[in-house]
C-alpha cells in the first residue's frame, strides 16, 4: 500500500512538472516562428510523459498543449490561430486538440509495446512519433477541415495548399522539432530507466 500510495504522488509531482514545464515552453515557442507557424518546443514532454506514464497521460499533456494553442488563438498572442478560429472555429478546435492528444496516445501505446522488447529504440521510436503525428494529423487537417481559410489568407499564387502545408508550414519546423525529439531521445530513455528503477527500490 504505501508504495503504491508513493507511485502515485510521484506520478502526480512528475505530470505536475511536465505540465509546467510544457507551458512555459509553449509560451517560448511562441516567439519563434518559422513561415507563420512557431515551433513546437513542447513536443519533448508530451514524449516524456508518455513513455513515464503511458498513453492516456501523454495524451492529457497533448490535450493541454492543443488548448494553449487555441487560448493564443482567442487572446490573438498566435496570429496565424486567431485568424483560422475567427473564420472557421469547429474545425480549428478539432486541429488544435486532435492533433497533439493523439500524438502522445500513440506514443505512449508504441514506447509501451517495444519497451519490452529494447528500451533505447522505443524512446527514438516515441520521440520521433510525436512530430510525425502532430504534423501529420495538422497537414491532414488543413487539407479538410480549414482548406479555404488557408487558401484566402496564407496560399500565395501559382501554389497549392498542400505546397503551402507541406513547405510553408510544417517543412523547417517538423525538421526542427523531429531533430530536438531525436537528439534528446536517448536522454529521456535514460531519465526513464532512473525513475523506474527508483520505484522499484
Amino acid at each position: 500500500m504505501e508504495k503504491t500510495n508513493r507511485e502515485k504522488i510521484g506520478k502526480l509531482v512528475g505530470m505536475a512538472v511536465l505540465l509546467a514545464i510544457l507551458i512555459v515552453l509553449q509560451l517560448i515557442g511562441n516567439f519563434i516562428h518559422i513561415g507563420p507557424t512557431s515551433i513546437s518546443l513542447v513536443l519533448i514532454p508530451i514524449a516524456l510523459g508518455a513513455m513515464l506514464f503511458g498513453p492516456i497521460y501523454g495524451g492529457f499533456l497533448g490535450l493541454v498543449f492543443g488548448i494553449i494553442v487555441l487560448i493564443g488563438g482567442i487572446t490573438g498572442t498566435d496570429a496565424f490561430t486567431n485568424i483560422l478560429l475567427n473564420e472557421n472555429p469547429v474545425g480549428t478546435v478539432i486541429i488544435c486538440i486532435a492533433k497533439s492528444t493523439v500524438a502522445g496516445v500513440v506514443a505512449g501505446l508504441v514506447f509501451k509495446l517495444i519497451s519490452k522488447f529494447n528500451s533505447l529504440v522505443a524512446s527514438f521510436v516515441a520521440a520521433a512519433l510525436v512530430p510525425i503525428i502532430n504534423t501529420g494529423l495538422f497537414i491532414l487537417g488543413g487539407l479538410t477541415l480549414v482548406g479555404p481559410t488557408l487558401t484566402s489568407h496564407f496560399v500565395a499564387e501559382g501554389t497549392t495548399l498542400l505546397y503551402f502545408l507541406v513547405i510553408g508550414c510544417a517543412g523547417l519546423n517538423f525538421i526542427a522539432e523531429f531533430a530536438v525529439n531525436l537528439i534528446f531521445a536517448p536522454a529521456l530513455n535514460r531519465l526513464c530507466l532512473l525513475i523506474k528503477d527508483k520505484q522499484i527500490r
